[in-house]
């Protein structure tokens, strides 16, 4: 099993159609609420800030964006489809409509690195970026995540 399958639950995958960053953060957090015990404010403030520092757009239509959270316990990870993507200040221009959360914990070791390096290598393969984004909703792509070997 890959790592990113260990932290991402299955009502933490969702297929939306959202209007901006800001929005999209709001969603993440609110996910995070509803499977963790930390709020959805801390999760945006800490997003947000990680993206004040600059984008985590990767290119090819992703993102990733991280952050460390007080009172979190364990890495959580939440991933959105967006129906119409969003200018995300990407690298190489191309609007985001694939993101993938990271949360780690505020004492976190380097188990968010690894998940961080385990997920762009994922995501770095053209294949797995069309089967995500072909997949007809977001059981499916749970599947082909957690199904996904590094």
């Amino acid at each position: 099993m890959n790592l990113i399958a260990q932290w991402l639950v299955p009502t933490n995958v969702v297929v939306a159609d959202l209007s901006s960053k800001k929005r999209l953060l709001e969603v993440a957090g609110q996910r995070v609420e509803a499977s963790h015990t930390v709020s959805a404010t801390a999760v945006f403030e800490s997003l947000f800030a990680r993206e004040k520092l600059g984008s985590t757009a990767l290119g090819h239509g992703i993102a990733i964006p991280h952050g460390r959270i007080k009172g979190l316990n364990e890495a959580v990870c939440v991933f959105i489809r967006l129906a119409t993507p969003l200018d995300y200040d990407a690298p190489d221009g191309i609007p985001v409509d694939l993101v993938f959360v990271l949360l780690a914990p505020a004492a976190a070791t380097d188990l968010h690195l690894q998940i961080l390096a385990e997920l762009a290598q994922m995501l770095s393969a053209k294949a797995m970026r069309e089967r995500l984004r072909a997949a007809p909703d977001a059981a499916a792509i749970y599947t082909l995540i957690r199904e996904w070997n590094p």
